[in-house]
């Protein structure tokens, strides 16, 4: 069976069977499956790295490693979005530890460079001082607003599934985010008081 034959979309098929015609070989199934993951995986390195960057590497690095060995999911032990999601959680750790030691080697030998500019203080505590603006504005938003876009924009929910854990329509959903990314844009852009 390919998804040709069981559907045009994959929409129908279940995660696991996606993931079993990809083990087979069947691209438009594991582009369906990807489709599908991707921005869960992306969130939840995301949420690991921090830094987007490494965080879509990680995450295109465990999508190559799933195409590759999807022979090996077992649909006894668990569904195919926590088995993708265990890999993308142990390949961020891993580029954790492995930039940890990096660190580690680079100042036990020197060759790091101790000295901090006063470009990198400022341009840090302009960093903080934006974080601390976001932050602020986000408890400004409605309960109903902020729970948007932390599902969409830090939980790496997609817009239905957001609408589905809310428990709204999906235009309900769509209709928040735009209103908080409104209200979270007016609230940062406002002058800042003198002395903040």
């Amino acid at each position: 069976m390919s998804l040709a034959s069981a559907s045009p979309s994959g929409a129908e098929l279940t995660s696991e069977h996606l993931l079993a015609l990809a083990a087979e070989g069947d691209d438009r199934a594991f582009a369906a499956f990807y489709d599908r993951t991707a921005s869960r995986v992306l969130g939840l390195v995301r949420r690991i790295l921090v830094d987007p960057a490494q965080s879509e590497e990680v995450a295109q690095e465990v999508f190559l490693a799933t195409w590759q060995e999807a022979t090996t999911f077992d649909p006894t032990r668990g569904t195919a979005l926590a088995w993708l999601l265990v890999r993308a959680r142990r390949r961020a750790i891993d580029r954790v530890r492995s930039s940890q030691a990096s660190r580690d080697r680079d100042v036990g030998v020197g060759l790091r460079d101790l000295e901090v500019s006063r470009d990198d203080v400022a341009e840090k505590a302009e960093i903080l001082i934006e974080h601390h603006r976001v932050a602020t504005s986000m408890r400004a938003l409605t309960a109903a607003q902020r729970e948007a876009l932390e599902l969409t924009y830090f939980g790496g929910c997609t817009q239905s599934e957001a609408a589905i854990r809310a428990g709204v329509p999906l235009g309900t959903m769509k209709t928040r985010i735009r209103d908080a990314l409104t209200a979270l844009r007016a609230l940062v852009s406002e002058p800042r008081p003198a002395g903040a």
